[in-house]
């Protein structure tokens, strides 16, 4: 289903660092869009669905539009999309999308595939002999929020912690678009279904147990792993952010993964340190926003060449 969905109808490309994961059709998989890429982990025991909308830039419907009639046709590649939550729809300029396990996606034809593409910036690798990602980028994530969230909060926590600043144009009063570099941004909504006294639950995008802590040094600090969906993004100054995210106190190990990160150290020999809870930087009594994990990779290593997975050309 998985394969059907990313590979098939939106023309992802497969990662080669998991080209063997896909032809096992196990474990995660990789599907790379433009400099972006999704991390697709095998659902133990159900997918992972994210509350929020996924938006993604395409040159054009054309190729998306015959394939989604190949699929209404009942074409082999996209049998397994059948009796799934799969559909689309044309909202003006917007093509609708949701995937087999219930993930929003909204699909945006670009003015400028070239420029989209960003090629001369960087991109995720392509395996031999296959074509390049039919999508141009991921252009913005939007995560939903309960209604009443401290969207100006959020905004302080980014410039704060990331050096990320609110884009103004982007942002209304109920929604706050953050910079994600020059070409996306992170976008914080008030939930479209939720109720206005704020009955979306602010833990929607974490699903936290304790099964993973057995391989744990006792004398370390006790996590839960969280096995809800997270975001990767980069920083040009990781120990800056490090320092920003302690004073913070809203450091995070995930026991899931074998990178775990406990000290700034660790954190710069890894190019990697997590993040779970956003709350305002001026809130004294330090009230959870929204709780939403972050990979926060550096794009250099400690000798100041590039980190091998970072997709930039140039760091």
């Amino acid at each position: 289903v998985l394969k059907a969905f990313y590979f098939d109808f939106l023309g992802c490309a497969i990662d080669p660092r998991k080209y063997e994961n896909y032809i096992a059709g196990k474990k995660t998989l990789w599907a790379n869009i433009g400099m972006h890429q999704f991390h697709l982990p095998e659902g133990k025991p159900s997918a992972q669905v994210f509350s929020g909308l996924i938006t993604l830039l395409y040159s054009d419907f054309s190729k998306l539009m015959d394939r989604y009639n190949a699929y209404l046709d009942g074409d082999e590649p996209f049998i397994p999309l059948k009796e799934t939550e799969f559909s689309i729809g044309m909202v003006d300029d917007m093509m609708l999308v949701t995937d087999p396990w219930g993930n929003q996606f909204c699909i945006l034809q670009s003015d400028d595939p070239i420029e989209d593409r960003a090629a001369q910036v960087g991109s995720q690798p392509v395996l031999e002999g296959h074509d390049i990602p039919e999508g141009l980028a991921l252009e913005d994530l939007t995560v939903y929020l309960p209604h009443g969230s401290n969207l100006d909060g959020i905004g302080r926590f980014y410039e704060y912690v990331l050096g990320a600043p609110t884009v103004s144009e982007l942002t209304d009063e109920d929604s706050i678009s953050v910079a994600m570099g020059e070409r996306q941004t992170l976008t914080f909504q008030y939930h479209p279904d939720g109720e206005e006294d704020g009955g979306v639950d602010v833990g929607l995008h974490t699903e936290f147990s304790y099964a993973d802590e057995e391989d744990v040094d006792a004398d370390l600090p006790v996590y839960p792993s969280n096995h809800g969906p997270h975001i990767s993004l980069y920083v040009t100054n990781l120990s800056k952010a490090y320092v920003k995210a302690e004073e913070l106190g809203v450091l995070y190990v995930n026991p899931r993964f074998t990178r775990r990160a406990y000290t700034k150290e660790q954190a710069l020999d890894q190019c990697m340190f997590r993040i779970m809870d956003i709350y305002d930087p001026l809130d004294e009594e330090r009230e959870v926003i929204v709780s939403l994990e972050h990979e926060v990779r550096s794009a250099k290593k400690l000798d100041g060449t590039k980190y091998k997975s970072c997709p930039l050309l140039v760091v």
